[in-house]
């Protein structure tokens, strides 16, 4: 008897997504999922993107200038969001290489943010990064200042489409992630970009429309 073919790493992360949304009633092409490959080298990424996957997150602005632009003229289909922190001096590049941020955590990133997308006239989606476990050593908007770090990108056409989070590590993530909902909810987002390798389960059936994933894709770092 033939034993069965192990699942690819990308099929078996699909496929808790898929068992997590069924759990929670939700659809599992509802998740997107974000491939991290930073550090990664460009074949590890096309062998994924043959694979079929089709949206890759990276942290840095510059190690993303020196990998992706031949990655993405083979492949424009794919969509590159910028997970990693932002500094004000790299708002352009940014927006001239992503399709998407997630680390809008700041009011200075909102302004150099709207300039550099009326000089390139290009408007990207942004996450604001949320500092869910209000730690000292994370970026993140506190809390309580995320009311004022929306209204200043909608004042600014900075585009805002959901909230992310990193919770504390060696923490159960449930009620962090919960609360991102809630926060999402009360000042009507309709994305969350939480969960990675180890929580991704617990993330999606708390709401999870974007999920970060690198290790169980690509292997330890």
């Amino acid at each position: 008897m033939e034993q069965a073919v192990p699942s690819s790493p990308l099929e078996q992360v699909r496929s808790r997504i898929a068992s997590a949304a069924k759990i929670a009633g939700r659809k599992a092409a509802d998740v997107t999922l974000i491939a991290i490959s930073k550090t990664k080298p460009a074949d590890a990424i096309r062998d994924l993107i043959a694979q079929g996957q089709r949206v890759f997150g990276e942290n840095r602005v510059q190690e993303s200038q020196d990998k992706w632009p031949a990655i993405l003229a083979d492949h424009p289909e794919v969509e590159l969001h910028l997970v990693g922190q932002l500094q004000s001096n790299k708002a352009e590049d940014a927006v001239a290489l992503f399709d998407c941020i997630h680390s809008l955590d700041r009011t200075s990133v909102v302004d150099a943010l709207a300039k550099a997308q009326d000089k390139l006239d290009k408007r990207v989606p942004c996450f604001v990064q949320v500092n869910i476990g209000a730690e000292e050593q994370k970026g993140g908007c506190p809390v309580a200042e995320l009311p004022a770090l929306l209204e200043r990108a909608r004042a600014k056409g900075v585009e805002v489409i959901g909230l992310m989070c990193v919770p504390p590590a060696q923490i159960e993530a449930a009620p962090f992630f919960a609360l991102l909902d809630k926060l999402a909810d009360d000042n009507g987002l309709a994305a969350l970009s939480m969960g990675m390798s180890d929580d991704l389960e617990t993330a999606v059936q708390l709401g999870a429309t974007h999920v970060r994933v690198g290790s169980a894709l690509f292997g330890s770092r």
